[in-house]
């Protein structure tokens, strides 16, 4: 009886580390830390991939879109930036968007929160942004800031999926 006892506990212990170890997601995290000027920016979000699918299937043209997978895109920011002509005071963001043909419209939200549950209300901007066409495909959606100039004072918010590229120009205040 001891036996038995020893054995199921031994498979029982088994089973429930299995079921703590870390399993990899599909749409991986990723944290991007980048400098412009005195401004500290880290964008963290969740990478889905296109897997065959088509992009406007994933990121639906004319409905709001968290920006990534599983969370709210963060994005913070150390010091007030201009984007979209409007300036952001520094903190604690999420990153939501609107696809669209030739532009998207990028929204900065108050709400943090995991999934979907945007609301309106938290909104702090809405700007407008470029979107272009690339013969390149890019099959997992990165986030990216890009073509920081030589004073660094300018660069571009720069989203990328699919054969689509969005950049959103800001400056930063220090």
């Amino acid at each position: 009886m001891k036996k038995i006892l020893i054995l199921f506990a031994l498979l029982t212990a088994g089973t429930a580390i299995e079921g703590l170890a870390q399993k990899v997601l599909p749409s991986p995290k990723c944290v991007l830390t980048q400098t412009v000027g005195l401004t500290d920016i880290t964008i963290t979000y969740y990478r889905p991939g296109l897997k065959g699918r088509e992009l406007d299937k994933l990121a639906k043209p004319g409905k709001v879109w968290r920006t990534g997978a599983n969370n709210a895109t963060e994005f913070k920011i150390s010091n007030p930036i201009t984007i979209g002509g409007q300036e952001l005071p520094a903190g604690t963001y999420s990153l939501y968007s609107i696809p669209g043909d030739d532009e998207w419209t990028l929204i900065i939200n108050k709400k943090l929160s995991w999934g979907t549950q945007y609301d309106e209300k938290q909104d702090v901007m809405r700007f407008p942004a470029k979107a272009t066409r690339w013969d390149e495909k890019v099959e997992t959606f990165t986030i990216n800031i890009s073509d920081i100039d030589k004073n660094g004072k300018d660069a571009n918010l720069e989203l990328r999926w699919g054969n689509v590229s969005v950049k959103a120009p800001f400056t930063v205040s220090k």
